[in-house]
């Protein structure tokens, strides 16, 4: 009597595969939105950050005073690119993610302001002026 050797997988053994490669396409696929959320609230950082200083140790120091409005005419120092958030909405729009609000303002010029990014895994990142 002789004995035949099992060929091939059981039923069971595939189904074990299977959710085994789902479950590692899901963490995957999780770990990847993750990690393109963290990069763009990096992107929003980073850009309030260039707006501040800009602001602060340029526009503030040759003016006495913060503007009304954020432009890049008014902003020269900074790459216009960063005057949009990740969706390419510019600042002051009313979808923004970045905000600028001017405060205690006479003539187009301020004494203060608050830029603020929403971003998506934290609580917005604000930027007060350094001169109140």
């Amino acid at each position: 009597m002789s004995l035949k050797k099992q060929q091939g997988f059981t039923v069971l053994e595939l189904v074990i595969v299977i959710v085994f490669l789902a479950v590692i396409g899901t963490v995957c696929i999780i770990q990847s939105r993750n990690l393109q959320i963290s990069q763009r609230d990096s992107q929003r950082k980073t850009a309030i950050n260039a707006l501040y200083y800009n602001l602060e140790d340029v526009y503030y120091a040759a003016h006495k005073a913060y503007p009304q409005a954020i432009t890049a005419d008014g902003l020269k120092g900074v790459d216009p690119s960063l005057l949009k958030d990740p969706d390419g909405v510019m600042i002051g729009d009313q979808n923004s993610d970045y905000t600028y609000t001017p405060k205690n303002c006479t003539n187009g010029q301020c004494k203060s302001y608050e830029l603020r990014a929403n971003l998506e895994q934290e609580s917005d990142y604000i930027k007060d002026s350094r001169n109140q």
